[in-house]
Order: structure tokens, then C-alpha cells, then sequence
């Protein structure tokens, strides 16, 4: 099966990815790909963690290179999204002037921060206890339940800092995947997990993330999912999918179907 939309997207804009919207487009037609979702990590009226997304500064101008986009690749199909964390104090925000006025697409969730006791977290490294897992589980969990989030990005990103999958993985996953079925959420194989780095754990390497036993307990909870790219870099816009999608296969999950975020055809 050849896979031939990609719903995550980056840009230079946040500050680790190169690339603007016009040539993650030009790659995206290079790897005969129909549809491409940009989803930079949104900016926030605040700022808050700045050093891995945009200023608030530079929003217009990411929504106008998608707009210009659209007009320059008519052929491809282009949805304007963002990346974003969860906070109740974003929550107007994110709906009312992001999916709102703004119209956006779509939004992906992303858990790269969470609360923890009376502090904020970093998923990398700050999974690295029971407590930190727990913190992270409960806020993704949060998240999903606010019914903003098209889907939910790799979901078991605490894989980074947690070495050795035990009881308290496997608890923190059923929960995960219990609330993604019943809030209706899919969840992500993230392919950009499969280009870092390997973690090495007394059993060997594995990939930071997806990990594998994850995906095994989503398939009991019949989880629908969705492989993107996660793409950083527009010669990674396809890159990732079919492994990310064998992935699925292998625990014979649903892929989910997002063609509802697409425009209808004239």
C-alpha cells in the first residue's frame, strides 16, 4: 500500500526544523503525495516555551505561506494546521481564534510539555520516573478530552527518558489507548521516531519511539491510528510512512480515516 498523505509538518519557524511551506510542497510532489497537512508547533499568545516554536509574531506569515501555497501547487491538496499543547488557559485560543477566526483545518496534539505536581515538565527527560510517566499520561489523557486534537502525535514519546517497558508502561498505555477509543481520538505511529537515534536499555536498541508494546496494547483497546512523517525537513515530508505503517499491520490496528479535514471537491 503506497501512502500518500502526510498530516505533520514542520517549518524553520519553530526553531528546529528547516524548510518553509512552499518547499515541503515541492518535495511533497516529488514523493507523489496527494495530500500535506502543515502543522508547525503553534505559536502562543504568550510565548510560553519559545525555544521550540514559533513567536506569536509569526503566525500571519505562516498562515499566509500556507495560503500562497494553495495557489502555487493547486494540485496538492494543502490543510493549514498547527502543533500545539494543551493548557486550560489556552483553550479559547486554540478554539476560538486558531480553529475559529483563523480556520484552521486541524490541530494535532502534541505532549512535548505537562504538568507535574507545581511544574512543568519537558517530555524529554521528564519521563524518566513513574511520577514524570504519570504526569505525562494524565495531561495527554487531558488533552485528548478537550476534543481539539484531530489526532493525538506519538503518544508514547515517553519512550525517550523511560529505559525498560514494566508495569508502570504498560498501565500508563492502557490508559492512553482507553481514553483515545473512548473519546474516539486516533493516535499517531510517528515516523520521525524511527530516523533518531536509537535508545539503548539492557535488552538492546529499540526506536525512542514508536514502541512497539504500545502499539500491541492499542490493538486490544481497537485504537484507530494514523502514520505521518513528522517531517523537519522537506526531504522527510514522505519519509517514515511505510514503516510507521507496518507498524499498524503488524497489530492489525484501523487506520483512521481524516478526509473529513479536506475540503469537498468543486
Amino acid at each position: 500500500m503506497k501512502f500518500v498523505k502526510n498530516y505533520h509538518t514542520h517549518t524553520f519557524r519553530c526553531g528546529h526544523a528547516s524548510g518553509d511551506v512552499d518547499d515541503y510542497c515541492v518535495a511533497a510532489k516529488e514523493h507523489e503525495l496527494q495530500v500535506l497537512g502543515m502543522s508547525d508547533h503553534t505559536a502562543l499568545p504568550d510565548n510560553r516555551w519559545p525555544r521550540v516554536r514559533m513567536d506569536f509574531s509569526e503566525l500571519d506569515d505562516y498562515l499566509g505561506a500556507i495560503d500562497r501555497a494553495r495557489e502555487e501547487h493547486p494540485e496538492l491538496v494543502i490543510l493549514k494546521g498547527v502543533e500545539s499543547e494543551f493548557a486550560p488557559e489556552y483553550r479559547e485560543y486554540l478554539r476560538d481564534e486558531l480553529l475559529g477566526e483563523r480556520e484552521l483545518d486541524y490541530m494535532v496534539g502534541g505532549t512535548h510539555y505537562f504538568p507535574c505536581g507545581d511544574e512543568w515538565l519537558g517530555a524529554y527527560g521528564g519521563t524518566d520516573t513513574i511520577r514524570g510517566l504519570r504526569g505525562y499520561t494524565d495531561h495527554l489523557i487531558d488533552s485528548m478530552r478537550t476534543g481539539l486534537f484531530a489526532f493525538m502525535a506519538h503518544p508514547d514519546l515517553f519512550g525517550n527518558a523511560y529505559m525498560q517497558w514494566d508495569e508502570n508502561t504498560t498501565s500508563a498505555s492502557h490508559d492512553i489507548c482507553a481514553a483515545a477509543a473512548e473519546c474516539g481520538v486516533p493516535l499517531e505511529i510517528n515516523g520521525y521516531g524511527l530516523r533518531k537515534r536509537k535508545v539503548r536499555t539492557r535488552d538492546g536498541e529499540r526506536a525512542m519511539y514508536p514502541w512497539l508494546p504500545f502499539w500491541e496494547i492499542a490493538a486490544e483497546h481497537q485504537v484507530s491510528v494514523v502514520v505521518n512523517s513528522d517531517a523537519h525537513r522537506p526531504q522527510d515530508v514522505a519519509a517514515g510512512l511505510k514503516d510507521a505503517a507496518s507498524i499498524a499491520t503488524q497489530f492489525n490496528l484501523e487506520f483512521a480515516d481524516l478526509g473529513h479535514l479536506e475540503p469537498d471537491p468543486p
